[in-house]
């Protein structure tokens, strides 16, 4: 997956300061995009972005049917493609916007990755690596903390996913 650049890759600026920042609900419409993506697909609608210094730097969308790659959740893939437009796979200085609490293996890749700011939709209560079922960040034997924020456009994510299951029974 290629980055593509354009006007909309920018946070839009804050009026009078001239500040590229964008409210948290912004990104998460992008990650919505991406969830959409996902369902388009034929995949469970899970999308994410990884933000860098207000630009979005990676994208990922649930991959794993048409991978055949159980690792190919929205976050693992969006933070293949930051660490490859930044050049690194440290990305420290990066933020992670998704639209469902990750599961423990995208929390830990999240931590691997070194993710400054977590910033989800829809707790998961049945896989969630956050909060939900098992805490997988910020454990006080790690040496990385990473900021989380939840419930950020959570109702549209959770609709989005029981429109997703509701279908498929």
């Amino acid at each position: 997956m290629s980055p593509r650049r354009s006007e909309a890759d920018e946070a839009p600026k804050s009026e009078g300061r001239g500040l590229k920042t964008a409210p948290d609900e912004l990104w998460m419409e992008e990650a919505l995009r991406c969830a959409q993506r996902a369902l388009e697909g034929g995949e469970v609608p899970v999308g994410a972005v990884v933000i860098r210094e207000g630009r979005i730097v990676g994208r990922g969308w649930n991959r794993n049917i048409i991978d055949f790659d159980p690792t190919a959740h929205a976050e693992i893939m969006a933070l293949r493609e930051a660490g490859a437009t930044v050049g690194n796979h440290r990305l420290n200085d990066c933020e992670l916007f998704a639209t469902i609490e990750p599961c423990p293996m995208c929390a830990g890749a999240l931590l691997h990755a070194r993710i400054k700011r977590l910033v989800y939709g829809a707790d998961d209560p049945k896989a969630g690596g956050v909060v939900s079922v098992i805490q997988v960040l910020n454990h006080p034997q790690l040496n990385h903390k990473i900021e989380v924020r939840s419930g950020v456009l959570a109702s549209r994510s959770a609709e989005m996913l029981q429109t997703f299951f509701r279908n498929r029974r």
